[in-house]
């Protein structure tokens, strides 16, 4: 038999053209459904009876949050501004988390502890429908009190059973209770407390998915030279303010409005407009929304906020409402705002060290001393009208409970301004919170899975 001559095998060579033409925009497709993740929270209380452990008679310890952590609920830590990937089309899931947890316990003589660990950084990823959680961990070992230092380390299993990450376009990821196991490596980095395989706390988490390319445009023609609108400044008042206002002293709670955003452990007041010199770094800006703390003994408006900067100092005001320091454009905190910079289109300072105003203990009923640290600032202005925005790092809105049972007990006014909770007075408080702009907002859409709770904490191994 004769073989083909080369015009006959033309027509294959068509159809594998034909066919690449269609594969190659199909894989393009799919590499385009991999998107950013800008905003979020991940909750989990680690281990339960671990924290029980810390801060019961037998460590005598305690713990502390570190980096913008928050609490949640009874037992849970809140970490914050999560970053990373979605596709859609896989079903795969990379995101990293912000803040952290300090324990410690047994302490020595010396005054250092046997029990001294650190957690931070969580992240989570999800490939092929397994997951797993990871951590950066600094740890004592117990027993021979050698510290070792790891990075993202693989310190979970998530049981992802019955979940499935495929889907449409959504905006938004949503895990809830997802059962939890120490994995071997975080055997070593729980500083030998557990063995693999025992069960943790389950995982929670909500993360932000949008369009990376998107930008966003405080208007459709360029901004004058010197003039801004849209910008955004961040702040969270004091941690251990929010923890009073909705604690069990006084049972409040806050809530926004005129275009405020509520992002759990950070106010956002949004749409801000002015005037900068960059030469100088010098701005003034005033922002939208307003901000409504209530609660016993507790009323108290915030709104018409303020930011200047100046010779490398800045100040947040506002106009204050009810309160024995209520006023018009208080200055409540300085910061500083050496740290200014220009960067992609934005002149942006992140997370500058605040101190309270004389004007500002006043608003807060001289609860805080003139000079007591308070909750950093963070400010983003946009010098052309395609810059990115940074997102809220969203906490979420806090459920109005008591913190957990290791939180520092309130102390008195009298005592150290910089201690890290709330005074407990019956007086009318105030405070003040501001916040850095979205740059897109999305619609979300939660992919919810309700998964029973792990059963009865067992005890820290050797107690």
């Amino acid at each position: 038999m004769s073989l083909p001559s080369r015009p006959a095998r033309l027509p294959a060579l068509g159809l594998l053209t034909a066919l690449l033409a269609v594969l190659v925009p199909m894989s393009a497709a799919h590499a385009a459904e991999s998107r950013e993740i800008a905003g979020g929270r991940l909750d989990w209380g680690i281990k339960s009876s671990f924290q029980s452990y810390v801060t019961g008679p037998a460590a005598h310890g305690s713990w502390e949050l570190r980096d913008g952590a928050a609490t949640e609920g009874d037992n849970q830590f809140r970490f914050h501004s999560a970053k990373g990937s979605y596709d859609s089309d896989a079903g795969a899931f990379d995101a990293s988390f912000q803040g952290g947890v300090h324990f410690t316990g047994h302490k020595k003589p010396d005054g250092s502890y046997d029990l001294d660990l650190t957690l931070s950084s969580p992240a989570v990823g999800v490939s092929g429908g397994k997951g797993t959680l990871y951590a950066d961990m600094t740890g004592k070992s117990r027993g021979t009190g050698e510290v070792t230092t790891a990075t993202h380390v693989p310190f979970a299993s998530l049981d992802l059973s019955g979940v499935n990450l495929r889907g449409d376009d959504t905006a938004a990821v949503t895990l809830t209770n997802v059962p939890a196991t120490l994995t071997a490596e975080g055997e070593k980095a729980f500083a030998g407390y557990y063995k693999a395989g025992t069960a943790l706390d389950p995982v929670s988490l909500s993360a932000d998915v949008g369009d990376a390319s998107a930008a966003t445009k405080s208007d459709e023609s360029d901004l004058p030279k010197g003039e801004f609108k849209e910008a955004a400044v961040d702040w969270g008042v004091r941690r251990t303010f929010r923890e009073y206002v909705s604690g069990p002293i006084a049972q409040g709670s806050w809530k926004v409005g005129d275009g405020a955003q509520d992002g759990g452990a950070l106010f956002r007041f949004p749409k801000g407009k002015g005037a900068y010199d960059g030469e100088k770094k010098a701005l003034d800006a005033s922002f939208d929304g307003t901000l409504h703390f209530t609660g016993k003994h507790l009323d108290l408006t915030l709104g018409g906020v303020k930011a200047a900067v100046k010779d490398g100092k800045g100040t947040l005001s506002a106009d204050v409402t009810g309160g024995s320091g209520a006023g018009k454009a208080l200055p409540l905190v300085t910061f500083d705002a050496s740290e200014l910079t220009e960067k992609d289109g934005l002149a942006a300072i992140t997370a500058a060290p605040a101190k309270l105003t004389a004007e500002g203990a006043k608003a807060f009923g001289g609860v805080y001393k003139e000079g007591a640290d308070m909750d950093p600032v963070s400010l983003a202005v946009p010098l052309t009208t395609k810059a990115k925005l940074p997102a809220l790092p969203n906490l979420g809105k806090s459920s109005p409970s008591a913190p957990p049972a290791s939180a520092p007990a309130p102390e008195s006014a009298e005592e150290s301004s910089s201690s890290d909770s709330f005074p407990v007075l019956p007086v009318v408080v105030a405070g003040v919170g501001a916040l850095m702009l979205v740059g897109v907002v999305f619609l979300v859409i939660q992919r919810r899975r309700a998964v029973p709770a792990t059963g009865a904490s067992d005890s820290v191994s050797g107690e």
